[in-house]
């Protein structure tokens, strides 16, 4: 549908000819050049002759007020104005804190008949999570001894889940720091509206590395309406696995660090999960999903595609079309002469 911005600036259409009528021509001697040109004189001359007539001069009348008439036009803002288009509803930042610890290297959790790590399997469930929030602003940090942000809160969920998908056991080191990782997170979080600030920990160990203790920094994102969801993953059935050269380790599944992410999920409002398999850890994904609503009213926008450059354009064209003809007329003139 075609419109126009600014219809007002479309009264200013009679100007010229109220200038012309309230301005008479003055009759005086212009002044003396301030720049003296060598060849001004010839380009005064080659611009005052103009063809005789009372038809040249009306064809000439009617041409500047269309150019006139297409510059208002352009300047008046008209566009076309699309389809609308309905938004989604944007009511959720999510921040997701993954753990790359030694620990997580563990083959304990079966993929499609096959061990794999846990890593892999936070991996696989973790991004369809990711690609389902439509609508919503999803980060990732990274951490073990150190927590790093790898991607801020974003609308790309394409992005996060290749940068997810990069991530290796042992990037960030070999030792647990959730402290930090809830840090760097709360820190994202608190720029966004209260009340949509979300944060997903994964981690299946305690806090062994960094500078703040977890429950310190459950209590500031409480403070902060940071709501964490805590999901413990990693069997608690006790096996073996090789690891180079042969080396066997036991790993006993003990519950450990159970209770320090259980008191942080309550203490900020959120949910702990316990993932001892690929089902279970697609459970916990599905409840936070449930949980927590997008909120706010659908609203729609109309794309807008401005138009004035053609009305421009035209003007343009046109005056360069009269300047150019007046030049040529002006040029066989002086020839003769």
């Amino acid at each position: 549908m075609f419109t126009i911005a600014n219809p007002w600036i479309l009264l200013l259409l009679p100007l010229p000819w109220l200038l012309w009528l309230i301005f008479p021509r003055s009759k005086d001697k212009p002044y003396n050049a301030a720049i003296r040109i060598p060849f001004f004189n010839d380009i005064q001359q080659l611009t005052k002759r103009a063809p005789k007539g009372f038809g040249a001069q009306r064809w000439r009348v009617w041409w500047l007020s269309l150019i006139w008439l297409l510059v208002l036009i352009a300047a008046s803002g008209p566009q076309w104005l699309g389809k609308p288009l309905e938004l989604p509803r944007h009511g959720r930042n999510i921040m997701m804190a993954i753990d790359l610890s030694d620990s997580m290297r563990t083959p304990d959790m079966e993929l499609n008949g096959q061990r794999v790590d846990r890593l892999t399997m936070v991996k696989h469930i973790a991004d369809k999570f990711i690609q389902q929030r439509y609508g919503d602003r999803v980060g990732l940090i990274l951490f073990g001894s150190k927590a790093y942000l790898q991607a801020p809160l974003t609308f790309d969920r394409k992005t996060v889940i290749q940068m997810l998908d990069n991530a290796v056991i042992g990037l960030a080191g070999p030792q647990t720091a959730i402290g930090d990782a809830l840090g760097l997170a709360i820190k994202q979080l608190i720029k966004q509206p209260k009340n949509s600030r979300i944060l997903v920990l994964l981690t299946d160990g305690v806090n062994t590395a960094g500078y703040v203790w977890p429950l310190a920094a459950a209590k500031v994102a409480a403070a902060n309406n940071v709501k964490i969801y805590a999901i413990r993953i990693g069997s608690n059935q006790p096996m073996y696995y090789k690891i180079l050269g042969g080396r066997q380790l036991l790993n006993p599944g003990v519950e450990k660090g159970i209770e320090t992410l259980q008191k942080i999920a309550k203490m900020t409002g959120g949910l702990f999960f316990r993932a001892r398999d690929g089902l279970s850890l697609s459970k916990a994904y599905q409840a936070i999903d449930k949980l927590e609503k997008v909120s706010g009213k659908k609203t729609t926008i109309r794309p807008i595609t401005p138009l004035y450059p053609w009305f421009l354009g035209a003007a343009l064209l046109l005056s360069m079309l009269l300047f150019l003809r007046n030049v040529v007329i002006n040029l066989k003139r002086y020839e003769h002469n």
